[in-house]
């Protein structure tokens, strides 16, 4: 469950609507804790003041989940944060995402080896607990953990995460079903 504590200031956060589109992905300013708000770059051209939305905030060590409503203070735009209610019966609610990233180290016996060549994948949803990827055919098996480099939003972030289940298309690409081990900011 997503805490309204810490600081989320300089992470990167995903805007989606009430239904679960993604509108835009940006870096937050400022977190105000007693306000319970932040300040981010942008607030998406599709939502306008009292508009509620759903965040996934990439913090360190693992993502956050909460609601949010646009707000207006003077000719500044914010987003008032608070817990929401999930939607699906399952643990943490899954969003699109649109994102690419490189898988370019396997970690074995705690000892992460690098990739002679790292691999592209591209990210088809993510939640406060995971996410699901799809890569090129390539072996990775349940309980690997692998070690990505994640671009949004120009920040990058590091992501350690395990490998839960794998969906083979019998094509030339699987899906990858991970839970993550830790986010480095």
């Amino acid at each position: 469950m997503s805490v309204l504590a810490g600081d989320f200031s300089g992470c990167t956060v995903l805007i989606y609507d009430t239904n679960g589109n993604h509108l835009d992905s940006t870096v937050i300013k400022t977190h105000e804790r007693k306000e319970q708000h932040i300040i981010v770059n942008r607030i998406p051209g599709e939502l306008a003041v009292n508009d509620h939305c759903k965040l996934v905030i990439l913090s360190s060590p693992a993502p956050c989940e909460f609601s949010g409503k646009i707000q207006k203070s003077g000719g500044s735009f914010f987003i008032a944060i608070y817990q929401g209610q999930e939607k699906e019966s399952r643990n943490a609610t899954r969003y699109p995402v649109k994102a690419s990233a490189l898988i370019d180290a396997l970690v074995v016996d705690d000892r992460a080896y690098a990739l002679q060549t790292p691999v592209k994948v591209d990210l088809i949803n993510i939640s406060t607990s995971g996410m699901r990827f799809r890569a090129p055919y390539y072996t990775l098996l349940k309980g690997d953990i692998i070690k990505m480099h994640l671009v949004i939003s120009n920040t990058r972030k590091m992501i350690t995460a395990e490998v839960n289940n794998n969906m083979d298309h019998l094509t030339e690409v699987s899906d990858y079903g991970c839970r993550f081990l830790e986010i480095e900011q």
